[in-house]
């Protein structure tokens, strides 16, 4: 195991449960068709898919111009409402305290737009200890690419080997990888049921925030879990 100096985290299914606010944006296209309401339970592991991901589970088949007008409508409600049933997972905010005192710097790695994204920073109480904020559309490439993994890595100033990265997504595991970093799935996040033993082999498992302070602790010689080897 290297030392961990620096940790990046994917946003939705890894430090934020958004599933509630982006079901309810979903809802919201539903009803403007006339459509019954999903629950969140029902379609909460595509919530890391996105905007068009969500809608291609929780709307009728559609030709590609209705699916964009859908997505508009989504993003107008969203835009609006991402932040009234989220919350940061259990946790968390105590693995960011901890990172905190150990003057590890850590940041977001996310798909979604700046536009987007930034709100849920301030509502979240994050912006005064971010590192560093990277969004879908910072660069012209997004994840699984590696290039967003490798700015938020010159952003905090950490090698990408001495860097984390945390998602529940494949997507995210993809773009740690290429970009050098160390990476870890987070199985209490929407995309567990997309990574199988053989895909996350060189990857940490972590099913609880938790986890990571004890992962972070034993790279820097303290003891936690164990990559798959």
């Amino acid at each position: 195991m290297s030392t961990i100096r620096a940790v990046l985290f994917d946003l939705d299914g890894t430090l934020l449960d958004s599933a509630p606010d982006l079901v309810g944006s979903l809802n919201w296209v539903r009803r403007s068709e006339n459509l019954p309401p999903l629950a969140v339970s029902e379609v909460s592991r595509f919530a890391s898919k996105g905007a068009v991901g969500l809608l291609k589970v929780g709307m009728p088949p559609a030709d590609a111009a209705r699916l964009e007008v859908w997505r508009r409508r989504f993003l107008d409600h969203y835009s609006q409402n991402s932040y009234r049933e989220s919350v940061l997972y259990e946790g968390i905010p105590e693995v960011l305290a901890f990172l905190g005192e150990m003057g590890i710097p850590w940041g977001i790695v996310t798909n979604k737009t700046e536009a987007l994204t930034l709100p849920i920073v301030e509502a979240a109480n994050l912006a005064a200890t971010i590192g560093c904020v990277v969004c879908g559309d910072t660069l012209s490439e997004s994840k699984p690419h590696p290039a967003p993994v490798s700015l938020a890595c010159g952003m905090v100033d950490v090698a990408p080997g001495e860097t984390l990265f945390v998602g529940d997504d494949v997507r995210d595991i993809q773009a740690g990888r290429a970009a050098g970093t160390q990476t870890a799935a987070a199985y209490y996040g929407y995309g567990a049921h997309e990574m199988d033993d053989d895909f996350v082999a060189d990857s940490f498992r972590i099913h609880h925030p938790a986890e990571l302070v004890e992962l972070v602790k034993k790279s820097n010689g303290y003891g936690g879990p164990e990559r798959d080897e």
